[in-house]
């Protein structure tokens, strides 16, 4: 595969995305899902590496990430994304290619990108139609945003900084979905 150019840098927050290579699911069960997080637990977490926001789809995922000090962040998603495409081949006897190709990254570099690629992340499974209240979607942290849920994977003071209290992410989230009910994705690109 091609070199990456972009440099990873301490400070700096990158959204990071890949799908399956057939558009087809890779994620099957949610223990599928758990499995994915619990990788990137096994080989993040132990990095500085802060996750912001998350979203995994069945297609595909998205991760929102903070670098807090010098890494090769390529080679640590890189080993995650091949431990998990083994996994599952091996569990459902599948042979070939998880990914279409290595992941996307792309610095985030003003704080109205960071703003609305978080709502973007936490809405994308009621923009696909996957329910109808984005509370609903557990494969994300947006329930940790809102403060219905603890989890290890959600920066609070990352939440706090930027939009105040969980009731001020919350309606951030919900306005922009009721303005732009299921055909929002273009509208949170050319934003």
């Amino acid at each position: 595969m091609p070199r990456r150019y972009l440099l990873f840098e301490p400070g700096h927050f990158y959204h990071l995305y890949n799908r399956e290579a057939n558009k087809e699911p890779m994620f099957f069960y949610d223990s599928d899902y758990l499995h994915f997080l619990k990788l990137w637990r096994k080989y993040a977490l132990s990095s500085p590496i802060t996750l912001v926001a998350y979203c995994l789809m069945p297609t595909h995922f998205h991760l929102l990430v903070r670098i807090d000090a010098p890494l090769d962040l390529s080679k640590i998603i890189s080993v995650m994304l091949t431990a998990y495409a083994k996994w599952l081949n091996t569990k459902y006897n599948r042979s070939g290619l998880l990914f279409k190709d290595r992941f996307k990254a792309i610095h985030v570099d003003q704080q109205e990108h960071l703003l609305h690629l978080c709502r973007y992340i936490h809405l994308n499974p009621f923009a696909a139609g996957l329910v109808n209240n984005v509370e609903k979607w557990p494969f994300s942290n947006y329930l940790e945003f809102i403060g219905k849920r603890k989890g290890g994977l959600f920066d609070i003071n990352f939440r706090n900084e930027l939009f105040g209290t969980t009731e001020q992410y919350r309606q951030f989230v919900e306005d922009f979905a009721l303005q732009y009910p299921r055909g929002f994705k273009k509208v949170m690109i050319d934003e």
